[in-house]
């Protein structure tokens, strides 16, 4: 049987970073990677500022930065956002090898192996972990980075009800002919939730992000393909990127035409993906723990994504370098500590605010609203690319928008 320090389930952002941090200094890390190779994870794969710039490393990934967004009100409204603060875009394939690759270099043994939902026992002093080939490792510390649906959360923190998760499912399709590939969030008519473009150097993602509970495949699949296919209409036009005339409103008879043949070669080269991702309740944040006696959870599988944007890959990347300062500190268990101090506060108070954000204002949806006041104020706007960038917070959100309101248009 193989003896690490560490043994980490997971190899996504969260795992691998924790890995090569761990490794680096010499501790004997296992990283298990258990997706089949050439699976791609099913996310946007959106980059925050915030994240770049906390990480610079990042930008080596292979993937597409982008500085400019088109925002889209539920009746349709557009808002040209120019970002100060550009994010990036990439692969979740070229990203997680890139990071899986860094752990690698640093020391840290990888084994392409699954580990189960009964694949882990307690010991006396750790874990023996038997991955699907029978294969038998031990360690110390056990670390659950395996994702929104982490067998280790659901037997050392408990299952989430479905009310607390999230869907996010879309298709990869190619790349406009011309190049003309705008990136796009345009939020959801009468649904929790948004839908999105992202364009990666070599194809476009699409999807839509809801929470679960309220999940109607059927009708969301059909909003997600009006979606897809005036992208590509406006696609068509050129550089001069007019708005997109979303959800099947006001379309001529030839232009439905134009657009049926659009969706039938779209049919052809589109690739389907699904995922889960965790949305805490406000109350679920003062008792979920990420942390006890000789193991640790990270990033989804600890709960650690935006309740109202799903956006995820800051705090994985993030609770992986605050567990591996714990460790390397000599108390790991200080973990719980320094994720609740660092960012646990700015979730729950997102998740505070998903009702606020998806509810009314002033009899209309907010985010109706929010885009509509944005067109018409740069203040607004400003404050709006800083919360897309991840440099604007929830936490005093409110109170930013109402003084940039009152500044002079």
């Amino acid at each position: 049987m193989d003896r690490f320090d560490v043994l980490i389930v997971g190899a996504g952002p969260a795992g691998s970073f924790a890995a090569e941090r761990l490794a680096r200094v010499g501790v004997r890390v296992a990283l298990f990677d258990g997706r089949p190779p050439g699976e791609p994870k099913a996310c946007g794969g959106g980059v925050t500022s915030k994240a770049l710039k906390a990480w610079p490393h990042l930008l080596e990934a292979v993937g597409r930065t982008i500085d400019e967004l088109d925002l889209y009100s539920p009746s349709g409204k557009h808002l040209h956002l120019e970002l100060d603060e550009p994010f990036a875009v990439y692969s979740r394939i070229a990203f997680d090898t890139f990071l899986r690759e860094r752990a690698r270099d640093a020391g840290a043994q990888v084994f392409t192996e699954k580990v189960s939902a009964r694949g882990f026992k307690q010991t006396a002093d750790g874990w023996i972990v038997r991955a699907q080939s029978g294969a038998e490792f031990s360690s110390e510390w056990l670390v659950g980075a395996d994702g929104a649906n982490s067998a280790i959360a659901k037997k050392l923190a408990g299952p989430l009800p479905p009310a607390e998760m999230e869907v996010a499912f879309g298709y990869r399709a190619p790349l406009p002919d011309d190049g003309n590939a705008a990136t796009v969030v345009a939020f959801l008519p009468r649904w929790v939730g948004y839908a999105w473009a992202f364009p990666r150097p070599d194809h476009i993602s699409f999807g839509i992000a809801t929470t679960q509970d309220a999940f109607d495949h059927e009708a969301l699949d059909k909003l997600l393909w009006d979606f897809m296919v005036s992208y590509y209409e406006v696609a068509q036009v050129g550089n001069s990127r007019p708005g997109m005339r979303l959800w099947s409103n006001g379309k001529t008879e030839a232009q439905v035409n134009n657009l049926s043949h659009i969706r039938a070669e779209l049919k052809k080269t589109a690739e389907r993906y699904a995922a889960r991702i965790p949305g805490l309740e406000a109350r679920t944040w003062d008792t979920r723990r990420a942390c006890g006696k000789h193991w640790a959870l990270l990033g989804d599988a600890a709960g650690f994504a935006d309740p109202v944007t799903g956006e995820g890959i800051y705090y994985a990347l993030r609770s992986a370098e605050l567990f591996a300062d714990a460790y390397l500190s000599g108390a790991p268990l200080n973990y719980e500590r320094l994720w609740r101090a660092d960012f646990g506060r700015e979730l729950q108070r997102a998740s505070q605010m998903r009702r606020k954000f998806y509810g009314n204002f002033w009899g209309a949806p907010f985010t109706e609203r929010m885009i509509e006041f944005a067109r018409g104020h740069r203040g607004i706007r400003k404050v709006l690319g800083e919360l897309v960038a991840g440099e604007q917070g929830y936490t005093g959100l409110k109170r930013k928008l109402a003084r940039s309101a009152l500044k002079p248009l």
